[in-house]
């Protein structure tokens, strides 16, 4: 990866992007993203989409989530503590003596998710886990007083403090790559675009869309604006070679072996098929997958819009999802991108998603 797309890489994911709050990390891909198209739109919810050919009556949407979970400030005690709830699908289990960022304004409050030592602990045999009653914030402060001269109040939005690592040179780790590292991939599609002179036939739409983990919002929004006659939504998906899975149950996918193309009802058959034809066409592997009644994705929300559009989704494979720890393969990362790449510029405006031929 070139210099200038790992800053962006790196500037962008350490940026905390919360669901409802995305404003900040959708300025940093804006401006990334700038160069590459020939207008900007957004809207008052805060999806931002770059456009190539504005004019053009065809429209296509490439699409990714620009949110990652996080919690609110629920209830402060007259001792200072800070009790949260969540904001998306937060894990409870996992917030024990994690570092916080609680975010007032434009600045930042730090704090730890505290959690009592294992001597005094005296439910560690009960098989309690911690819930909403044990995730406790403590920004360092005595009182519910001390608390609110820091501007913090119910409602303010907490994310935990974990930025972005690279692993044996591999793999990227951290927090919020579910799925701002899509982002990241249809930005650089862009890119690719423009750098090789790709004249394209129709009206490309690369949308970062808001709001996802909280029921796809954004993308509904997105879907209803610019009524697009095609959707390739990216997202990830779990590994499911680490330790936990069971792969009858979840599939048998790994990271580092390429993009992973999804069987659903949602996904349209010829919408598919063009992701197909252009990985083999150009040796891009892929692994497969099938979703019961619903992807869970933002390919969902395109899909049901109105009469219908149809819609493709192309998955990330990642480990330890909602966790701090997410990590994702470079190489596959790579390969989404191209594939992407491969499937615009051989599209054709005319191209027929009728369902009976």
């Amino acid at each position: 990866m070139e210099q200038t797309s790992q800053n962006f890489l790196f500037k962008y994911l350490n940026n905390s992007s919360p669901t409802g709050y995305e404003a900040s990390g959708q300025k940093i891909w804006l401006e990334y993203l700038y160069p590459y198209v020939d207008d900007i739109v957004t809207d008052v919810y805060g999806n931002a989409i770059g456009v190539i050919n504005p004019q053009a009556e065809y429209k296509v949407v490439i699409e990714a989530h620009a949110d990652e979970i996080s919690w609110y400030v629920n209830y402060i005690s007259k001792e200072g503590y800070i009790y949260v709830i969540r904001n998306g699908g937060s894990d409870y289990e996992i917030t024990p003596s994690m570092r916080a960022k609680i975010h007032v304004g434009n600045k930042t409050i730090p704090a730890v998710f505290g959690w009592p030592a294992i001597h005094v602990r005296e439910d560690k045999k009960s098989g309690k886990t911690p819930d909403i009653e044990t995730a406790i914030l403590d920004c360092g402060c005595h009182s519910d007083k001390e608390v609110q001269e820091l501007g913090i109040h119910v409602g303010s939005v907490v994310t935990f403090d974990a930025d972005l690592i690279t692993l044996n040179e591999k793999y990227l780790v951290g927090r919020g790559l579910d799925n701002r590292i899509g982002g990241f991939m249809i930005a650089q599609v862009a890119r690719k675009l423009y750098e090789n002179k790709i004249r394209l036939p129709f009206g490309l739409y690369i949308t970062n869309a808001v709001q996802e983990e909280v029921g796809l919002r954004g993308a509904a929004m997105v879907a209803n604006r610019i009524k697009p006659d095609l959707a390739i939504v990216t997202d990830v998906t779990h590994d499911t070679q680490t330790p936990h899975y069971n792969k009858v149950k979840q599939g048998d996918i790994a990271c580092g072996k390429g993009p992973v193309l999804t069987h659903a009802p949602a996904v349209q058959h010829k919408a598919l098929k063009l992701l197909v034809d252009a990985a083999k066409n150009h040796n891009i592997p892929i692994q497969w997958q099938a979703s019961s009644r619903s992807t869970g994705t933002d390919t969902d929300a395109f899909a049901y819009c109105g009469a219908g559009i149809p819609s493709a989704l192309i998955s990330l494979p990642l480990k330890y999802m909602h966790t701090t720890v997410e990590m994702v393969h470079k190489n596959d990362i790579e390969q989404i991108i191209e594939l992407f790449y491969q499937l615009l510029t051989n599209l054709q405006p005319n191209h027929s998603f009728s369902y009976f031929d």
